[in-house]
């Protein structure tokens, strides 16, 4: 077995989906591994990862949608806003989702589903730059 650790960044412009799917097959692809297992750690409290629908964007609007009503921005009750109105719901979305994702591959191939795509989800309104860690473990 090997092990293949590589790093990355995500560019972000605020709140949204942005799709990783084709970077982590890159990644996959580089490192000559045919089978085993990837793992995707997002090294931030403010924003995490998420297997979902990728054919129809309306999918990932719903479920944006349904945490923002969850966890609204300018709750009067949080006392953790030194960075704005969305810091602390950012955070509580952040625990409430996933900061990792492992994939299973085979022959070199991702086994995601027919219409499953990995995203990064930033929680934040603002642009941020965001560090992702895989990790790759297989022969």
């Amino acid at each position: 077995m090997k092990v293949q650790h590589t790093e990355f960044h995500i560019e972000t412009n605020g709140q949204g989906t942005y799709e990783i799917s084709g970077k982590i097959r890159s990644v996959l692809n580089s490192s000559g591994l045919e089978n085993g297992t990837l793992n995707v750690f997002c090294r931030h409290t403010s924003c995490s990862l998420v297997l979902m629908e990728n054919a129809d964007p309306s999918a990932r609007h719903d479920l944006e949608n349904y945490l923002n009503r969850l966890v609204p921005d300018n709750d009067p009750h949080f006392i953790h806003t030194y960075e704005g109105p969305d810091d602390m719901p950012s955070h509580i979305k952040t625990a409430l989702t996933r900061s990792s994702e492992s994939i299973p591959f085979v022959m070199g191939v991702l086994l995601l589903g027919t219409w499953q795509g990995l995203f990064l989800w930033e929680h934040r309104i603002q642009p941020h730059t965001r560090h992702l860690v895989v990790s790759i473990v297989g022969e």
